[in-house]
């Protein structure tokens, strides 16, 4: 008998050490989830820059390096700008799917509970958590920020891209969070005269007023962010009547505020410090928008460094003039193709 069971636990261990054997080979690395793990912050999210040095997860690091990077986890730095810390979730969640890697799933789960905790009590997020100085508390539509972060709440909701790996319990929470989202999207909607038009780039964090960010950025109706936020609000299935109201009107003020016959040019200019150049000029076949406009009057206008408003771009100076996207074509997918689509499944086609 004592054999036997000496032989039943060898049985036993050697069967747990294949196992284990195969979990190993299973289990691989991915080279830039593991940048990714060392970034991570102790509160869940992820920094653009480390002492003003963008993050580049292609990049070797060495021991030092490691600890260095590592010994930063409990800085405050933690952001959603410049697509940090939705990229980050958005990648690893992909890597575990690839490599069953289970530190990558974690690390994704603790990304997914950092964005559900910076939501603020208006259902926005702020560009920055748990930094709340200068601008850094508002709420942030500016290079689709907040929509980046709604966009992955609503996949984890949904189990869509990849995240129906993620832990079940999460699942409502994004879901309420994505509710929450919503309602602070409408109530911020531009209204003139009762009738919704765009949104802004920023909003104070308490009074949803809009509100100016960099010295640059003053309050305006952005075309640009109106873009983020009207594709977000079409993947809602079955919107509520307050949802289609404000996708429709939004895309007809994108229409009505299109330059038609213009295009804006980047030129060599060996003339300027930067040896760049940029302007306006006509051209019969192109159609442009302006990254802001008027809240009121819906004329596009420029801001240098100094705040001033003003409605020529070449009266702001070079730098910011050539350094910053001050027209572009944003819309123009959306008002042919995306929109149309969207309004015949809903019932808004003409």
């Amino acid at each position: 008998m004592g054999k036997l069971l000496r032989h039943i636990q060898l049985v036993i261990v050697a069967g747990l050490i294949c196992y284990g054997c195969a979990y190993a080979q299973d289990v691989k690395k991915d080279a830039v989830a593991e940048n990714m793990l060392i970034y991570q912050r102790n509160v869940g999210g992820w920094p653009k820059a480390v002492n003003e040095v963008p993050v580049n997860y292609n990049k070797t690091l060495t021991d030092e390096q490691r600890q260095a990077v590592a010994a930063g986890a409990n800085g405050i730095d933690a952001t959603i700008d410049n697509n940090a810390t939705f990229k980050e979730i958005t990648y690893l969640v992909k890597a575990y799917k690839q490599t069953n890697n289970p530190a990558y799933l974690q690390s994704a789960e603790k990304g997914i509970k950092y964005l559900l905790k910076a939501q603020n009590k208006q259902g926005g997020w702020p560009q920055y958590f748990p930094d709340a100085r200068l601008y850094r508390a508002q709420i942030t539509f500016n290079d689709n920020a907040m929509i980046n972060t709604l966009n992955v709440l609503f996949d984890v909701a949904h189990g869509l891209n990849n995240f129906e790996v993620v832990d079940k319990t999460l699942v409502p929470q994004a879901d309420a969070a994505v509710q929450k989202g919503v309602t602070c999207i409408i109530k911020t909607q531009i209204r003139r005269d009762g009738v919704p038009t765009g949104w802004c780039q920023q909003y104070d964090q308490n009074t949803l007023k809009p509100a100016m960010a960099r010295k640059f950025e003053l309050v305006g109706n952005s075309s640009s962010e109106t873009v983020g936020i009207v594709l977000f609000l079409m993947r809602i299935d079955k919107p509520s009547e307050e949802v289609k109201t404000a996708v429709a009107k939004a895309v007809e003020w994108l229409n009505n505020v299109k330059i038609v016959g213009y295009k804006f040019e980047h030129f060599a200019d060996p003339s300027q410090a930067n040896g760049k150049g940029a302007r306006l000029v006509a051209d019969p076949t192109s159609t442009i928008w302006s990254r802001y406009y008027d809240i009121d009057t819906d004329k596009p206008f420029f801001s240098g460094r100094n705040s001033e408003k003003v409605y020529d771009v070449q009266q702001i100076e070079n730098e910011r003039r050539t350094g910053y996207a001050w027209y572009g074509t944003w819309p123009q997918k959306l008002i042919d193709k995306a929109y149309p689509q969207w309004a015949k499944k809903n019932g808004l086609a003409n």
